[in-house]
């Protein structure tokens, strides 16, 4: 393989395609593997995956869904009593005041509807990139590049980028990637 600055876009993009190609062929019913119905429950349960495997979210959000079954009982908690519900996610206090926070202006700026676009997303508390992406690929269907730490070391190791930067990363996968692929 060349090195990473010799490889021209085009060299990269043909690598890449082969990458998904092979993705696809050994992973053909690969989907999000987070247990959720609606679009708040994804970002619930997005916001709880930070630093927590999905796994133990998955453990915790059947529960959760069911005490808190509407935008409004998330908005309206009691943030200790919902840090208590999470507290196995772990970040058990940031995460609940992460999800009152956008449950609120979800409720009070966007009639109780997940917002659909990035600049709306990443004006929720608690909402950075990653799960913006999640969100916008996962439950709107909106071609995205979902970047955490396992995407950072792959895409270092498969050398389409040198950078430890999430979203360098994400603007460069897009300039490589099919956009159907993202």
């Amino acid at each position: 393989m060349n090195s990473l600055k010799e490889e021209t876009e085009k060299q990269k993009m043909g690598r890449m395609k082969e990458v998904i190609h092979r993705l696809r062929e050994e992973y053909e019913d690969a989907r999000i593997s987070l247990s959720y119905e609606t679009s708040h429950e994804l970002l619930v349960a997005t916001i709880l995956s930070a630093q927590c495997t999905d796994k133990q979210v998955n453990r915790v959000t059947p529960t959760l869904f069911e005490k808190y079954s509407s935008v409004e009982n998330f908005a309206y908690a009691d943030v200790i009593e919902l840090a208590s519900d999470i507290h196995s996610c772990g970040y058990h206090n940031q995460k609940a005041q992460a999800i009152k926070g956008s449950s609120l202006v979800i409720l009070q700026e966007h009639g109780g509807k997940v917002p659909s676009t990035m600049e709306e997303l990443l004006e929720l508390p608690g909402v950075g990139r990653k799960t913006a992406n999640c969100i916008l690929g996962t439950a709107y269907g909106t071609p995205s590049v979902v970047v955490d730490t396992h995407m950072i070391r792959i895409m270092n190791l498969l050398e389409f980028t040198e950078s430890g930067l999430p979203e360098r990363i994400e603007r460069e996968i897009m300039k490589i990637a099919p956009m159907d692929d993202w």
